[in-house]
């Protein structure tokens, strides 16, 4: 029994058992030999052939090792009950077979973490793991800078880091910070040396590094650009990817730039600019509910958009005339060449009009950055533009400056266009970020996703409309079992101080185009730190390729807000078939220690 205090009393509960839920006790049963409690080893063959998928890819040689690793795990833990696969009453036995569900090896995604998708082509080709004000330890306006958050960064998988290069007080030297803010600032040297020193960590695919420079043109001439371009040099060396022409006509494959460092950087004017827009708070630890955030930009009236329209042609003029001010004091002062050929991927500088900005230049391909704002309103107007774009060059989308908490925006917002760079706030915990890292978490974790078919598809007739109405490709049953180990990771008092939990799963459901967007949850269980809900779920999925599924468990309270309990993302189109395990993360997105779901997904 479990007792819980409360006032001069005590409250008895039943004791947490491991056993598995009704569902899942029918499933074993199912494939019991005779009513002997048991699964020997042909059972248990045909258990992974029909319920787990597991010779639909790999043959019966795979289905053999996985039968022979499942074995070996119950001989193990001891759950394997002796005689053999032809003597009665030998074979696996429903606590070896509960023991085994919820292990690593048989988790959701592949446990071996292998790069499978074609890693040749050039980089227009995939979505890119993005981070934004890479330095920042906390919030934009007060927050300190360190390469400790770049270090993290790189070992968590992502791609692109970035830096804000700034003048120190005594215009000596270059900082990185969050410049017009409070935050503290950290040495270049030290964000380099820490990129240099952790790139390849967590994947050997290239690290793009994105220089905001920020600097002014006396320091730019007298120390930044040289001292710049040798700082690079030296620290990076070897690893450092120069290109052999000025103009590329094609961007060279990740294979082909594995181990290397590229140099990226766009005109600081973006950051420079006053923004007026204001973000709603982020409600509680793991954020507000997404959106559809086209939803805003589509009601937009055609007064509403010719408005818009001026006000970005009269912002354009007035941008133009700074630019063209700052390029002429940078052509005064002299521009190094030894850094400009160190830039492999050159921005181009916005003309402020979507038709040319947009234009694709078969000679050239080319890097473009937009603001969070500007693409929303982009994608009302040139959604078939961006798709076309993002097929040959480079496009970024970085989160509103107003965002003062590090809050993240919707990346599925610029995923639907194939936009590859999908900027995020690494400290901005919450819903958005949970939805970046559960797309990386495919391809083996790599950083690099290749984008789908139907986003490199120019013909004109075939463009794809993430906002249409698509045709069904396949459902997706998911079922919710069981969930155990908040046991071992949370105080016994955590979620209630009178009683054990209330678990329910909140969020169960599916993050992608509009069309596919649909969340669900479980009924609640009362008083129970191993909840069964034997709850299924259908998703009907048009576009699976763009896909997530989203999960968060929650404790329920009816007097206060509801607990967290973790959560988790995961690509739809690398979901294992059968009863797999899926373990949960905490806000931050790190996986907790013991804490996991039994789900079983099927497609049909």
């Amino acid at each position: 029994m479990t007792t819980y205090r409360v006032c001069c009393f005590l409250r008895r509960f039943r004791a947490a058992s491991n056993e598995p839920s009704e569902e899942l006790g029918d499933v074993f049963q199912a494939y019991a030999d005779g009513g002997g409690g048991v699964m020997g080893e042909e059972a248990l063959r045909r258990f992974l052939r029909e319920v787990q998928g597991e010779a639909a890819g790999g043959g019966d040689d795979e289905l053999e090792a996985t039968a022979r690793e499942v074995m070996a795990f119950a001989a193990e833990q001891r759950l394997l009950r002796k005689g053999g696969a032809a003597a009665a009453g030998g074979g696996l036995t429903v606590e070896g077979f509960h023991r085994w569900l919820c292990s690593d090896a048989n988790a959701a995604l592949d446990p071996q973490k292998r790069v499978y998708q074609d890693m040749g082509l050039p980089l227009s080709h995939y979505f890119i793991y993005t981070g934004h004000n890479s330095y920042l330890t906390g919030n934009q306006l007060s927050s300190g800078c360190s390469e400790v958050p770049i270090v993290k960064a790189l070992h968590d998988g992502v791609r692109v880091i970035e830096l804000d290069l700034w003048p120190n007080a005594a215009k000596d030297a270059v900082e990185v910070l969050h410049g017009r803010t409070l935050t503290s600032p950290v040495g270049l040297m030290k964000c380099l040396e820490a990129i240099r020193e952790h790139a390849f960590v967590a994947s050997p695919y290239p690290v793009i590094l994105t220089l905001e420079d920020h600097l002014t043109p006396d320091l730019q001439s007298k120390v930044a650009k040289f001292s710049l371009a040798q700082m690079i040099k030296e620290t990076f060396g070897d690893m450092l990817y120069v290109s052999e022409t000025e103009n590329m006509a094609e961007f060279p494959s990740p294979d082909e730039l594995k181990g290397k460092i590229i140099v990226s950087t766009k005109p600081p004017k973006e950051y420079l600019q006053t923004k007026n827009d204001a973000d709603a708070d982020e409600a509680g630890v793991w954020g507000e509910e997404i959106t559809d955030d086209k939803v805003a930009a589509t009601a937009m009236t055609t007064e509403e958009k010719c408005a818009a329209a001026e006000e970005a042609v009269a912002a354009a003029a007035v941008d133009e005339e700074m630019q063209e001010a700052e390029t002429d004091k940078k052509t005064q002062h002299g521009v190094d060449n030894e850094y400009r050929r160190l830039i492999a991927i050159p921005l181009t500088r916005r003309k402020h009009d979507m038709d040319q900005d947009l234009k694709v230049d078969p000679d050239m391909v080319t890097r473009l950055s937009l603001g969070e704002k500007a693409y929303e309103k982009a994608i009302v107007t040139h959604g078939a533009h961006i798709i076309r774009f993002t097929q040959w060059n480079l496009l970024r989308i970085f989160p509103r400056s107003t965002r003062i908490t590090s809050s993240n925006y919707n990346p599925l917002m610029g995923w639907r266009y194939g936009v590859q760079m999908v900027a995020a706030n690494m400290q901005g915990h919450g819903r958005k970020l949970w939805l970046t890292q559960g797309m990386f978490r495919a391809n083996g974790g790599c950083g690099y996703v290749k984008k789908p078919d139907i986003l490199m598809n120019n013909d004109p007739d075939k463009l794809f409309d993430p906002t249409s109405k698509l045709p069904v490709k396949t459902r997706l049953k998911v079922t919710v079992y069981m969930g155990d180990g908040w046991r071992f990771d949370f105080r016994k008092t955590h979620f209630d101080k009178c009683s054990p939990p209330d678990f329910y799963a909140r969020q169960v459901g599916i993050a992608g185009v509009e069309a596919d967007t649909r969340m669900e949850q479980t009924k609640v269980k009362m008083d129970t730190w191993i909840p069964a809900w034997d709850h299924e779920f259908e998703f009907p999925l048009s576009v699976p390729e763009l896909a997530l599924l989203r999960v968060e468990v929650h404790e329920s309270d009816n007097h206060q807000k509801d607990d967290f309990g973790g959560q988790t993302c995961l690509p739809v189109w690398e979901l294992r078939r059968g009863i797999r395990s899926v373990r949960l993360c905490d806000h931050r997105g790190e996986p907790l220690r013991s804490v996991k779901l039994l789900m079983r997904f099927d497609f049909t």
